[in-house]
């Protein structure tokens, strides 16, 4: 089966809005087996809806649209849709039902508008929305299948995994599909590409190498589609195999596993904890950290030394030290790591000191160059790098660089 998704919404054109949808729905697609060929954000107009799905439907069996379905006078999805598969709106009594009691369960006034929330087409089939005022609408015709959902992504999510992806399921159009991820630091993708050229030259005919950069790292995806879902399953693990082995020497790892996965684990279940100082990161290593659930086991928190009369007075780095070796060095690196680690009673502890760019502040480095020091219990390592450039490249390495020292030195440890 191929399908198309089609985001609709004048606020996503004008980028007032991130299309995350597309995205998620490409992705719950993909593992159930679906071939997806295209992906396109259309206007808030008759004209755009109707040219979007005659497009989409000249190359797909299943189209997904998503936006368009509230209740004011710019949501013209359902009016469109409805006119498009020449059907009449008529009044869904559950829908109706549902979004009332919503309304008294919030103590709000159920208005006309909110009623016309629950006229629905006649002949589609209406997927409820617990959740929401919108329901989803499936239209089938001459075999193919067109799906309108709300565009606010909790409802959506909602129904694709509660309706539509089980009602996708039972229609026995999908061969089995399978994937595995694995991820490679320390090798950019051009040169691991390089090393798996014969890897990729004896794949099966149908498995498929992807290769998925991100600045410092790069996951690498083994997909393929078999009516044999055993033999697909074995083949997968076996290939999954020599792919190790051509990285034997790089940190790889089988899962779409981060460092940081790694050292949550270790340092939760030995009950040691974690620290950090930064400088030309400002911030991003901790914020990392504390997007995930559970860190507060560990991670006992972080400085944010950006100016030198920071690391002088709350990390214990000399002035002195500083005047000789200049805050990009070795030096600093390594007695911000010491600094903090004393100062949070860490076990552990992460600092990093860079020219980040573009300009250079009073240091004898060059852009790019960034010291990165893990102090453990036993000692602290310190380890020179050069991210080159943009800005924003050199502050996600360096990142993802600590986040590798930092798990090969608890796993020796640990």
């Amino acid at each position: 089966m191929k399908a198309s998704i089609i985001t609709i919404g004048d606020e996503i054109l004008i980028g007032q809005v991130l299309d995350t949808n597309t995205q998620w729905i490409a992705n719950k697609l993909h593992v159930l087996g679906v071939e997806l060929v295209e992906t396109v954000s259309i206007s808030d107009t008759k004209q755009a809806i109707i040219g979007g799905l005659d497009h989409a439907l000249s190359r797909s069996d299943l189209v997904i649209l998503t936006g368009g379905l509230g209740p004011t006078k710019d949501d013209i999805t359902k009016y469109t849709l409805t006119e498009y598969f020449k059907d009449e709106l008529v009044l869904h009594q559950h829908t109706l039902t549902q979004v009332q009691g919503m309304f008294e369960k919030r103590g709000l006034k159920f208005t006309a508008l909110n009623k016309a929330q629950a006229m629905l087409p006649k002949n589609a089939t209406i997927l409820p929305n617990p959740i929401g005022t919108a329901a989803g609408m499936w239209f089938e015709e001459k075999g193919k299948i067109v799906v309108s959902l709300p565009g606010v992504p909790y409802e959506m999510k909602g129904l694709i995994e509660n309706t539509v992806l089980p009602k996708l399921t039972k229609t026995g159009r999908f061969p089995s599909q399978h994937y595995q991820t694995y991820v490679l630091y320390g090798l950019g993708e051009s040169y691991a590409s390089e090393m798996l050229e014969e890897f990729e030259n004896q794949l099966p005919s149908f498995l498929k190498l992807a290769y998925l950069p991100t600045p410092g790292r790069l996951r690498l995806r083994l997909t393929g589609r078999h009516t044999d879902e055993v033999l697909l399953k074995n083949t997968i693990a076996q290939e999954g195999s020599k792919l190790s082995k051509v990285f034997k020497a790089y940190s790889f790892m089988k899962g779409d596993v981060r460092y940081l996965d790694v050292i949550k684990k270790r340092l939760i279940a030995k009950k040691q904890t974690l620290a950090v100082a930064e400088s030309c990161t400002g911030g991003k290593i901790a914020n990392e950290i504390t997007t995930n659930s559970g860190v507060s086991s560990f991670f006992i928190g972080g400085v944010v030394a950006y100016h030198r009369s920071v690391k002088e007075s709350l990390l214990g780095v000399s002035t002195d030290l500083i005047k000789k070796h200049s805050v990009v060095s070795k030096e600093v690196a390594k007695q911000m790591a010491l600094g903090v680690q004393k100062l949070m009673g860490a076990d552990f502890a992460i600092a990093t000191t860079g020219n980040a760019g573009p300009t250079k502040d009073n240091t004898t480095e060059d852009l790019g160059i960034v010291f990165i020091a893990i102090a453990t219990p036993n000692q602290v390592i310190v380890e020179k790098f050069n991210f080159g450039q943009p800005r924003e490249k050199v502050v996600e390495q360096a990142k993802n660089k600590a986040f590798e020292i930092l798990s090969e030195e608890i796993l020796k440890i640990i």
